[in-house]
């Protein structure tokens, strides 16, 4: 957001914790107004910091339910007419008995349907309705955290079927609304990023024999991330990148 206007206007999807969280704090001195939600319960970080910055709004949001999605933007309408910056933050890798599978034999239909649920479907209905907030005559950018693994070119080595698949799923979706936004909201840049492996719960039982340089804070991560946004051009909308800013193969 650097190049970008000082009244920035941001919303952060899945802002309860990790690098979501880390999104908040970073772009709060840049930014006039940050809508930042969470899904059941905003965490203490998240709430103290809202008590601080009268300009972070938190917004519960459960990204499988479209009721949600659309009353809460509906509430962002009320209140700013534009968006300069969303960033969807929301990932799901593994929780209780929902594991990433390391063989066929352990695929169960329904864990696969949570990942598609959280990871590729929250995304795009959150497209299906931002139109309106990111369509105005100002540069917007709407960005969606994805993964290097659900690149399909990059995959050599298997398993994660459902992870894999639903980011795969994220890059498709998120593309083909990129260039519905092209046609609707011609100043919105549409992109996919991977972060990198970061220290968040989500990456923390995959994290053994890392090289320390291959593992990034969220501070870090974040940074780059931002720089990315930053630095995209219109013509690259609906692309696939790197935290460094490289292009990733679908």
């Amino acid at each position: 957001m650097t190049s970008q206007t000082p009244d920035q206007t941001v919303l952060v999807v899945g802002a309860n914790r990790g690098i979501g969280y880390g999104f908040v704090q970073q772009l709060l001195p840049q930014a006039s107004q940050i809508y930042a939600t969470y899904r059941q319960i905003a965490s203490p970080e998240l709430t103290e910091l809202a008590a601080q910055s009268p300009q972070l709004h938190l917004l519960p949001m459960d990204i499988t339910d479209e009721a949600q999605i659309s009353s809460g933007l509906a509430q962002i309408r009320r209140q700013v007419e534009r968006l300069h910056l969303v960033i969807y933050c929301v990932g799901f890798l593994h929780e209780g008995e929902i594991q990433p599978e390391k063989s066929l034999q352990q695929i169960q239909p329904a864990h696969l349907l949570r990942y598609f649920e959280v990871n590729s479907i929250g995304a795009v209905l959150l497209a299906k309705h931002l139109i309106p907030l990111l369509k105005h005559p100002e540069r917007s950018v709407l960005a969606c955290i994805s993964a290097k693994i659900g690149s399909i070119t990059d995959n050599q080595s298997g398993g994660w079927y459902g992870y894999r698949a639903s980011k795969a799923a994220l890059n498709m979706l998120m593309r083909t609304a990129a260039l519905e936004y092209s046609r609707k909201s011609p100043k919105t840049i549409v992109a996919m990023l991977h972060p990198g492996t970061t220290d968040t719960r989500l990456s923390a039982p995959f994290q053994r024999g890392l090289l320390p340089d291959k593992l990034f804070s969220v501070e870090r991560t974040v940074q780059q991330l931002l720089a990315v946004m930053d630095g995209l051009q219109p013509e690259q909308s609906g692309e696939f990148f790197t935290w460094d800013g490289s292009p990733l193969p679908f």
